[in-house]
């Protein structure tokens, strides 16, 4: 399960605030094969979610899956543009590593942890 809560969206120097929402893709190496989203929160810097997704993945394909996520700008017009991103998985970097054994070892529980967002 993984549960998008509140997240901080940092852009300085924006005529208008963003509108937020999160989108999750589950892979399996670079193949994307699931998509979610959250619903978008109009005009806001700091979004709050409580939106919970749960991703089935076959145990014996846990150790290439993987899970993107990225917090995106809405733009009713153009393309929505990435604000940042965080992947989870087996190849991703300590802490990231370390919140994905943990969701990992406790199957259909919730498991939170923070993350900084990257380009």
């Amino acid at each position: 399960m993984l549960t998008t809560s509140h997240s901080s969206v940092v852009t300085p120097n924006v005529l208008k605030p963003p509108d937020p929402y999160v989108k999750i893709w589950l892979s399996y190496g670079t193949t994307r094969v699931e998509k979610k989203k959250t619903n978008i929160k109009m005009r806001t810097l700091n979004p709050i979610y409580n939106e919970s997704f749960i991703f089935d993945i076959q145990w014996e394909k846990i150790r290439e899956a993987n899970l993107e996520v990225s917090v995106m700008d809405f733009d009713k017009v153009g393309r929505n543009e990435l604000i940042g991103r965080v992947v989870l998985g087996c190849r991703s970097g300590p802490m990231e590593t370390r919140h994905w054994n943990d969701m990992v070892s406790k199957p259909r529980q919730q498991v939170a942890q923070w993350h900084l967002l990257k380009d």
